[in-house]
């Protein structure tokens, strides 16, 4: 990887339908229809709104044989309507099902978490090497045929690997790592590679911004270890709505968009799926436009030190001064400090410089960058220090002119957020110049970027599904009522889950869940643990909200501060 100036990675073409995906092709955009697969004039009408909006692939989901055989019909009234958007079968649980959607899809997305190995039941288990391989051949002797089928029908197959759906047998012997999330699809990648089967399209998706970029950059490293050239489709999950999934959303995506990563995109956002087709293309456009053509001459002292590791970056270290550095949570701020601060980029870095912050342990640093590689120049100034052994804290500096309030959100997490991602900076400072964003929206944000980055909580966090023909609930609705009530919690992580099937997993790490358990029922979670099962639809908000309330109480010592 170059870490400096933009590169797109190589990968081979996919044939998917009559849009091909990888190689010199664009960066591809695609959603998720959330209509019933069994209601096919539905289906056909939202199918036809997200390729207005322009989406390339449109997913949609197959829980069972049914579902599956109702795409031949879809299929054939988008055709009928003039348009030619490849459809995407999305299976889970069941690979007969996936079997059965090859012969009418375009492509067909399975996830290695539940295609062969049983639900994820959050076991240890134990296995001896020979039981594991045993395992492996299990999902060889499954995949294979599947396999062939798709060869028959020329489809496309998308190896979807979700944070929240690892099977036990892989976290058992991996854990809840990076390392295991990409085993996990290389294990499908391999037999696919054995089978000379390379129509394949890779995914890693996870609501943990940092989790997802680590993974998708291991993957990719990984590939390249084994000579594989396969294209990735990169999504935050469950990056919830509004302005937090979009800025969620930018934050991860544009991140690995930045690394050249990425040939297909989609925005997961709970709301209604051809909504989520503008904020992709303006993502994708943004990154490849400004980067492109942008190269930066680094000097030599800003190559990255033996000490960075991209794939498992640690904060860098900085010298506390005031409330910024030292270990302390980023900092937001609305304008340079006027006072014990200096301005810097890799081209006015010089000797004389670094000798001054050697012997001023106390001035800040402010990256401010000279060209339009914005993040280019903030990582070489931030490995400039690291080589040089100076602990000077670094602000991140970053001006725009928007007037757009959405475009400004997604072109300041794109740029931004991977910083923090990365640890390599204890402040962000952020500035727009054009009328009509107040200085109050700008300073939001920023806490916002920070907290997509996972790096300083000041707000809850809300991890909610975009919906599918899954869902069991009104989302959109059960979110809205969900936040009015509990916005005032600040650091509390509350999932909103469609329905099972990535809801237990996905929701891990926070706080409280409401899952969909089935048509009008609703669980409830802490954490892991399943504290109310099958509650009626109509009872299960104000339930949850009572929970959350009393286990507060009980825990008043462990209640979420202002800020985490």
């Amino acid at each position: 990887m170059n870490l400096f100036n933009y590169r797109r990675r190589l990968s081979h073409i996919v044939r998917i339908g009559d849009t091909p995906l990888g190689g010199p092709e664009p960066i591809r955009v695609q959603s998720m229809t959330n209509t019933s697969t069994m209601d096919t004039a539905a289906s056909v009408q939202q199918v036809l709104r997200i390729a207005d909006a322009g989406g390339e692939y449109v997913r949609l989901t197959t829980q069972g044989t049914r579902e599956a055989e109702n795409m031949r019909e879809i299929n054939v009234g988008v055709r009928q309507a003039g348009c030619n958007v490849p459809l995407v079968a999305d299976v889970h649980f069941n690979p007969r099902v996936a079997d059965v959607a090859a012969a009418y899809c375009e492509k067909v997305r399975i996830n290695p978490g539940n295609y062969v190995d049983a639900a994820r039941q959050f076991k240890h288990l134990e296995y001896t090497d020979e039981e594991y391989q045993a395992e492996l051949k299990k999902i060889e002797e499954r995949l294979i045929p599947f396999l062939q089928i798709c060869r028959k029908h020329n489809t496309a197959v998308r190896i979807g690997v979700n944070h929240g759906s690892l099977s036990d047998r892989i976290m058992s012997r991996y854990g809840d790592t990076p390392e295991g999330i990409v085993e996990s699809c290389m294990e499908f990648l391999r037999i696919c590679i054995r089978e000379q089967f390379t129509d394949v399209v890779i995914s890693i998706k996870a609501s943990n911004t940092v989790v997802m970029v680590q993974s998708m950059r291991l993957l990719v490293t990984r590939m390249t270890q084994e000579g594989m050239s396969f294209p990735v489709h990169l999504g935050v999950t469950e990056a919830g709505e509004g302005e937090d999934g979009r800025i969620k959303s930018a934050v991860g995506i544009g991140a690995l968009l930045q690394d050249g990563i990425g040939d297909t995109i989609r925005v997961s956002l709970s709301e209604a799926p051809e909504k989520e087709i503008p904020v992709a293309r303006f993502l994708v456009d943004y990154v490849t436009s400004y980067r492109k053509g942008a190269d930066l001459p680094i000097p030599m002292d800003a190559q990255a030190p033996p000490t960075y590791d991209w794939l498992k970056p640690v904060r860098r270290q900085s010298t506390r001064v005031g409330e910024i550095g030292g270990g302390q949570v980023p900092v937001v701020l609305d304008e340079i400090p006027v006072a014990g601060a200096i301005s810097a980029n890799p081209f006015n870095f010089t000797p004389e410089t670094a000798e001054f912050l050697r012997k001023h342990p106390e001035v800040i640093v402010v990256s401010h960058p000279q060209t339009t590689n914005r993040l280019g120049e903030h990582r070489a100034l931030a490995l400039s220090l690291m080589n040089l052994g100076l602990e000077n804290p670094l602000l991140i500096y970053q001006e725009y002119a928007e007037e757009n309030l959405e475009h400004l959100q997604l072109k300041a997490a794109a740029d931004t957020g991977v910083l923090f991602i990365e640890g390599l900076a204890d402040g962000l400072i952020l500035q727009n110049h054009a009328g009509g964003i107040s200085v109050e929206v700008v300073r939001d944000l920023a806490y916002g970027i920070l907290q997509a980055a996972r790096a300083r909580f000041t707000k809850t966090e809300y991890i909610s599904c975009p919906g599918c023909g899954r869902t069991l609930y009104d989302l959109e609705g059960t979110i809205a009522r969900i936040k009015a009530a509990t916005s005032h919690l600040k650091g509390l992580k509350i999932a909103i889950m469609g329905c099972i099937v990535n809801g237990p997993g996905e929701m891990a790490d926070a706080d409280y869940g409401y899952v969909g358990a089935a048509r009008g029922k609703v669980s409830l979670y802490k954490q892991k643990d399943c504290i109310e099962k099958n509650i009626p639809e109509e009872e299960a908000v104000e339930r949850l909200l009572r929970f959350i309330e009393e286990d507060l109480k009980k825990n008043e010592n462990k209640q979420p501060t202002k800020e985490q």
